[in-house]
């Protein structure tokens, strides 16, 4: 297959539906290194002798890594198609894999991470997954891209259980070494089915869009950009905490690593379900009220955390905590959709993407931090309600700032009207 501009008669066509399908599985194999992380965190603190801060480290890392490299990656695919980013991501899989399966100390662990594993291994199969998708759906294009970005949450599902089963008889480090060998191979494979760049697609203004002009909810550009990243940033400090810590908070309240990682599965298992229910919401509502829905919602479920840490309860919890906040973060990329110029959408979708991973990197060692400080994850937990909270504030005085400015949200999919 020519790797050049496809047909328009592509679009929406059974081609684009087998791309769907490629692309998922490609999140599931290439951002696995995402979730395992969390896993090997109390095997890792045991064998370096490290405090619970300094352990989460390499996920601090990985997560800068990843939010930089989504950018960086984006662009490269703009300019070559997704093939290319994905078979540098497939060699960086097997390099930080085996690097960090080899590491003496938790310095050299963290930059496997950061620059191989994060910057360019999973960054590859996320964000110019997601820009490649959008642009080979249009009448379905909303649930196509939710479903692609599901792939990333189907990693965590998966690899949490099967990782801890092999740490469990193998050991982590060869564990690791596995997880190279075979994630990468079914990324630098399936990247070979993706030669075809895709179609060029014309871009519409939304009525929020026109109404607004270029003033964002009634602001300037780049204030409403950086409140948006504010928002992505304060969302994925509170969300963090239950993804990065629950295998380690398992194994300090006495039900081992294993229940934890069983967890972590569940929760990013329900994820899938969230992503995708809030997809078909957001298509019916608008991107600000799904997020504030789904802010809300996990406040609910990051507050439930504090009163019950019976093993029952944890499992419920897990599971609502998935199915509350999963449609967080793409609500970010509608709402760009809704109110901001076509021009610069992936640029300004990919800010506010890295400023959530930048979230998830800073609420992780804070987690951390306060559990060394404090002996406990009462205070991680309190510290995820505040930050929970000003991410609440700023969608709803931004869909109170829409409400004066009387402006008309029509979702990017679908044929409804929400007056606000």
């Amino acid at each position: 297959m020519p790797n050049t501009p496809a047909s328009q008669d592509l679009i929406d066509s059974p081609y684009a539906r087998r791309r769907l399908i490629l692309a998922v599985v490609l999140g599931l194999f290439g951002c696995s290194c995402m979730y395992v992380v969390s896993v090997v965190l109390p095997s890792v603190q045991a064998e370096f002798q490290i405090s619970r801060s300094m352990a989460s480290l390499p996920y601090t890392a990985l997560m800068i890594g990843f939010g930089v490299g989504g950018m960086l990656m984006g662009r490269l695919a703009d300019k070559h198609g997704v093939r290319l980013p994905l078979a540098i991501g497939g060699i960086a899989l097997f390099l930080g894999f085996g690097l960090a399966s080899m590491a003496d100390n938790i310095y050299s662990f963290a930059l496997a991470h950061g620059l191989l594993l994060g910057l360019l291994g999973a960054a590859s199969a996320f964000s110019p997954l997601l820009a490649d998708t959008a642009l080979w759906w249009n009448k379905r294009r909303g649930i196509a891209v939710a479903i692609c970005a599901s792939g990333n949450y189907l990693a965590g599902a998966v690899w949490p259980a099967v990782t801890q089963q092999m740490i469990d008889h193998i050991g982590w480090r060869n564990a690791y070494l596995t997880l190279g060998i075979v994630c990468a191979s079914v990324v630098l494979i399936l990247s070979r089915w993706l030669k075809q760049r895709p179609p060029v697609m014309q871009t519409t203004a939304t009525p929020a869009q026109q109404a607004s002009a270029v003033l964002p909810f009634g602001l300037s550009l780049n204030r409403a950009q950086l409140l948006l990243c504010l928002a992505g940033l304060a969302c994925c400090v509170a969300m963090s905490m239950p993804q990065v810590h629950i295998v380690a908070y398992c194994a300090d309240l006495g039900y081992g690593a294993a229940r934890g990682a069983e967890m972590l599965s569940i929760m990013l298992g329900c994820g899938i379900i969230s992503r995708l229910v809030s997809g078909a919401i957001c298509d019916r509502i608008g991107g600000l009220r799904t997020l504030l829905m789904g802010s809300t919602l996990q406040g609910i479920a990051l507050l439930m955390f504090l009163p019950f840490n019976d093993l029952v309860s944890l499992y419920l919890i897990s599971a609502l905590f998935g199915l509350f906040q999963g449609g967080i973060v793409p609500s970010y990329a509608i709402i760009i959709r809704e109110y901001f110029p076509a021009e610069g959408t992936g640029q300004r979708t990919g800010a506010v993407m890295m400023a959530t991973l930048f979230g998830m990197a800073l609420g992780g060692w804070m987690s951390g931090k306060l559990f060394d400080i404090t002996g406990s994850y009462k205070s991680a937990m309190l510290n995820g309600l505040v930050w929970n909270a000003l991410n609440l504030s700023i969608a709803i005085w931004l869909l109170w700032r829409v409400k004066n400015l009387g402006l008309s949200i029509k979702p990017l999919i679908g044929s409804k009207t929400v007056q606000t």
